[in-house]
């Protein structure tokens, strides 16, 4: 039954779901995420409710799958331009800049590990682990408020430490 009703949809609004694919995600090499969108439709069946429209419903479900890919492919961008970056350059480094750098990632670590614990575990988590400020604050049973100025503060110690200058909280 709903195999016979999706592909009735199918048949009526694709074309309608190809092309807001193609305006939402910027690109024409859509026709896998349409198929996605058909197939979730089916997996999900059930829980269509006939409050809106199937069209309605079909463009939801393009949308969410858009966004989704949207943000997989930014992280698996930035992933593959840090380790460019990261191999890049010390495939290029001369020992004394290897050196150099490791030098550097010690003051930077001696400096976050002289941060008070409240604010070692703030740039932990925002800088090292790479969390939201939303996150963190949860992770931390705090407010994004607390988060936000911790962390800022946080960063201004450790420029100062970094500069050569005293170490004020």
């Amino acid at each position: 039954m709903s195999e016979d009703i999706i592909e009735q949809w199918f048949h009526l609004y694709s074309n309608d779901v190809y092309h807001f694919l193609i305006y939402y995600t910027g690109t024409k090499d859509v026709e896998d995420l349409v198929q996605e969108v058909y197939i979730r439709a089916f997996n999900y069946f059930h829980k269509f409710k006939g409050e809106s429209s199937p069209k309605t419903w079909l463009f939801s479900i393009a949308r969410n799958l858009a966004v989704d890919r949207k943000r997989n492919d930014a992280k698996e961008m930035k992933k593959q331009q840090n380790s460019h970056i990261y191999t890049r350059t010390w495939e290029e480094m001369s020992p004394d800049q290897i050196y150099e750098k490791h030098e550097q990632a010690n003051e930077i670590m001696q400096a976050i590990m002289s941060l008070k614990k409240e604010y070692r575990d703030v740039v932990f988590l925002r800088a090292v682990k790479e969390f939201s400020i939303l996150e963190t604050a949860s992770i931390l049973k705090c407010s994004s408020v607390k988060v936000r100025v911790t962390y800022h503060r946080a960063l201004k110690i450790i420029q100062n430490q970094l500069r050569g200058g005293e170490v004020h909280e």
